[in-house]
């Protein structure tokens, strides 16, 4: 059990669910400890997801086998379900992918429980997708939010998009409330490897695992000229859970949904159905927010120290 040395308000805190194709590179780990550690969050289940097939058939598979092994690092596999999502993305967009996870999504969204429900997704939207085609009620209690898309108003290449173009249009033209950290902003949260030497390795055995897993990957992507850059990372991930911390009520607008063409650019076909669209998150607040949770938890002075 995660323990903390202060509490929150009973009527502050949410149910979450995360959403993550973990096993894709080396940011959603960081991400995924940051939500265990915050106590606002009552977390009913995490879920694996696909990431395409660029590099591997069964990236589902190795997304759950990756969340599996750092909730054991963090002695919560005993805590924590891990479900299963879609393998791979919608055929069209009236087919939905039947999984665990988007079985998971509508049981939650359905629930009388009164804590808000949100749900992250660090990945593709397919999940979230196939939920709302199974059951459209979900839209009612619950509001979604995506590390996806490329900037406004004209779109871009952007991988978590591509994995799954059917879904985003699923759920742009729904009414699910949906916040969108697009590509130009998430990847502003920057922070060096140093610093993740200094502030996250020293942190206990999840610590060690973290950085070396960024280590190891950056190291695998030696060949790539242009990413990763060497000596810093995107930590693109961790928006998802600072919006969740604090809206940043400056940092959005209101922005009509667009429809979303193969080569992801964006259709500007309708004003009615608005979704929230990021272009500001404040990394220090990011970072420093996860950089502290990680000192309060498993480094030299935590909390057994502090109490």
């Amino acid at each position: 059990m995660v323990h903390h040395p202060y509490s929150v308000p009973k009527n502050k805190k949410i149910r979450l669910i995360i959403n993550t194709d973990a096993k894709n590179e080396a940011d959603d780990q960081f991400a995924i400890a940051h939500a265990l550690l915050t106590p606002q969050f009552d977390v009913k289940g995490i879920i694996a997801a696909h990431f395409g097939e660029h590099r591997t058939t069964t990236s589902m598979e190795e997304s759950y086998d990756e969340v599996v092994k750092l909730l054991k690092l963090m002695g919560l596999d005993d805590e924590v379900n891990v479900y299963r999502g879609a393998e791979r993305a919608i055929r069209d967009e009236r087919s939905p992918a039947k999984s665990e996870g988007a079985e998971l999504i509508i049981k939650e969204a359905l629930s009388d429980d009164p804590k808000p429900l949100f749900v992250i997704f660090l990945g593709p939207i397919t999940d979230l997708a196939t939920a709302y085609i199974e059951n459209p009620k979900i839209v009612e209690n619950m509001t979604a939010v995506w590390i996806g898309c490329g900037a406004w108003p004209e779109g871009e290449d952007e991988f978590n998009l591509s994995n799954d173009i059917n879904a985003a249009n699923v759920v742009f033209r729904s009414n699910i409330p949906l916040w969108v950290i697009p590509r130009n902003v998430y990847s502003t949260i920057r922070v060096s490897i140093a610093e993740l030497a200094v502030k996250v390795k020293p942190c206990g055995d999840v610590g060690e695992y973290l950085y070396q897993q960024l280590i190891d990957f950056n190291n695998l992507m030696e060949h790539n000229r242009d990413w990763p850059k060497g000596e810093m990372w995107s930590l693109g991930d961790s928006p998802a859970v600072s919006v969740l911390l604090d809206n940043h009520e400056y940092g959005y607008n209101l922005l009509p949904a667009p429809r979303i063409t193969k080569n992801m650019r964006y259709v500007h076909d309708q004003q009615t159905r608005l979704i929230r669209w990021y272009h500001y998150i404040d990394p220090r607040f990011t970072l420093e927010d996860m950089f502290a949770k990680f000192q309060l938890h498993y480094g030299k002075f935590g909390i057994s120290e502090i109490q």
